[in-house]
């Protein structure tokens, strides 16, 4: 996608003085942490992992079977422990593009992935809910859908990712059906596919090339765009379940995107050790992609990381801290020398509401995953409590932040003529104040980023408007948001289409709950 003019992308917008962009074209330089020694002595231990520890594919024979067509013969007290040349792997790393477009329903949305290009998506996984009217609870289909719905119309959220609560009020074997139908039709975003047994990962490929059309999905993936993506986690440490194993061959297959995120605890999933918890974390997914690439070459593939530190007296994981902070630096790093775009997450907390340390650990976590250069940041808005719980106005005060990550990135420091703003000295004598001057007149609207929820005025205005915490103003723009929301128009035989296929994959389907 070619990069826009710096006219066009200061354009000023109605809702948010972000960039408008449907993803982040990045001018900031990447932050590397790395020389040239450490990064040879963390590849050295990824190569080592991989030839001599190596990790195991466990539960599905056909992923077996896979490896020993590649001339890989599964060892080990199980017969599944996949040893293999980390040159080889590499190789098989390579033939994965390193940048992709997803396409959304709106041509206008789609997003590229990989390169300098940044996405950002809500969270994913969380059974519960916190908002200030209803406070902690399980997440329904209604919840479900009002998040969704925000998530598509805040303009600092690029895709709408999948499971942005689990609706617990349907059965689980049906509920992705749900899931992935509320996202085609409330939204016109990129999406993710459900991932959690090999029908469902099917049923989302199945349900995208309802929407999209079997021609045009397969032009598009011989082209190396996609239409839908899944996000799954190995089974660290050094283990690929059937979950993983056969979402990437459903996927994969398809030519669509997968996303494989070693999910380590350092200290419990991985050694007390930043560097060989991160070293680990590349390794399990140079692996996964390595077998991306033998289920189809060229299949789109996102290295994933979610590496975080824990109190070793409790065992609770932690957030914000220095140690996931550095991994998400060094991973970055590592994942542009292997040439995979990177999957990283985004505003973590353990906290359980909208509070201090939430603001801490999630400005930390968020700004080292910007610099990072992850390429598609999952979690980027309404994490609460180590991921049990989606805020609602976390949601909207995390996306709000988001906008001034979205300029930072994707300006930079101008330095061309307007910049310079030589014309104003001309009008401001010294001593004076160029608030009136024709160059602040031109360029007022886009010269700061403006957050939607932070109040700067004096503390007479803020009394007069009622003292509200940011809390409160998160809670009245989401309900704001909501009460605005219109559907984005679908053709109605694609949607009548998608409606037949869940009703009679639902009659298929015995209840399930787990």
């Amino acid at each position: 996608m070619a990069r826009r003019s710096r006219t066009l992308r200061r354009s000023p917008q109605t809702d948010t003085a972000s960039l408008p962009s449907p993803f982040i074209q990045r001018e900031l330089p990447f932050f590397d942490v790395l020389n040239e020694g450490q990064l040879q002595r963390m590849e050295a231990q990824v190569d080592w992992l991989l030839e001599d520890v190596g990790i195991a594919f466990r539960d599905d024979p056909a992923a077996l079977d896979i490896w020993r067509a590649a001339g890989v013969t599964p060892t080990g007290e199980h017969g599944d422990l996949i040893k293999a040349d980390a040159k080889w792997i590499r190789d098989l790393c390579a033939k994965a593009p390193g940048q992709f477009t997803q396409l959304a329903r709106n041509p206008a949305r789609n997003v590229t992935i990989g390169s300098t290009n940044q996405v950002f998506a809500p969270i994913y996984g969380a059974p519960f809910v916190r908002d200030l009217e209803g406070g902690r609870r399980y997440g329904n289909m209604a919840d479900f859908e009002k998040l969704v719905k925000l998530a598509y119309m805040h303009p600092n959220l690029h895709h709408t990712g999948l499971v942005i609560t689990e609706p617990t009020d349907i059965p689980v074997s049906k509920r992705h059906l749900d899931m992935v139908f509320a996202h085609m039709t409330l939204s016109d975003k990129p999406h993710l596919g459900a991932i959690t047994e090999k029908s469902r990962a099917q049923d989302s490929v199945d349900m995208a090339e309802i929407l999209f059309g079997r021609t045009r999905m397969n032009a598009e993936a011989a082209q190396g765009n996609i239409c839908i993506m899944g996000n799954v986690n190995t089974n660290s440490p050094l283990l690929v379940d059937k979950v993983a194993s056969e979402a990437i061959q459903v996927y994969s297959a398809r030519g669509q995107g997968m996303i494989v995120t070693p999910f380590i605890l350092t200290g419990a999933m991985g050694p007390v050790s930043t560097a060989a918890s991160v070293a680990q974390a590349v390794a399990e997914a140079m692996i996964c992609c390595a077998f991306a690439q033998l289920v189809r070459p060229g299949a789109p593939f996102v290295m994933g990381n979610f590496l975080s530190s824990m109190s070793l007296k409790s065992g609770a994981p932690t957030f914000g801290m220095p140690e996931p902070v550095l991994s998400n630096y060094v991973i970055g790093q590592m994942a542009r020398r292997v040439g995979l775009p990177l999957r990283c997450g985004g505003s973590l907390t353990a906290s359980k509401i909208e509070d201090a340390q939430a603001a801490y650990e999630s400005a930390d976590s968020m700004h080292s995953t910007m610099l990072a250069g992850s390429n598609f940041t999952l979690h980027a808005a309404g994490w609460l409590e180590g991921g049990l719980a989606t805020g609602f106005e976390k949601l909207i005060l995390d996306a709000d932040r988001l906008g001034s990550y979205q300029k930072l990135g994707g300006l930079g420091l101008e330095t061309d003529e307007n910049a310079f703003a030589r014309d104003a000295y001309g009008e401001v004598q010294p001593g004076g104040h160029f608030l009136g001057s024709g160059h602040t007149m031109r360029n007022y609207q886009t010269a700061f980023y403006e957050p939607k929820l932070s109040d700067s005025e004096n503390v007479e205005s803020w009394e007069e408007g009622g003292s509200k915490d940011m809390r409160q103003r998160a809670f009245e723009r989401w309900n704001d948001l909501l009460n605005q929301y219109e559907t984005p128009p679908i053709d109605m035989a694609t949607k009548e289409e998608l409606t037949a296929y869940v009703a009679r994959r639902k009659e298929e389907l015995p209840d399930a709950w787990y």
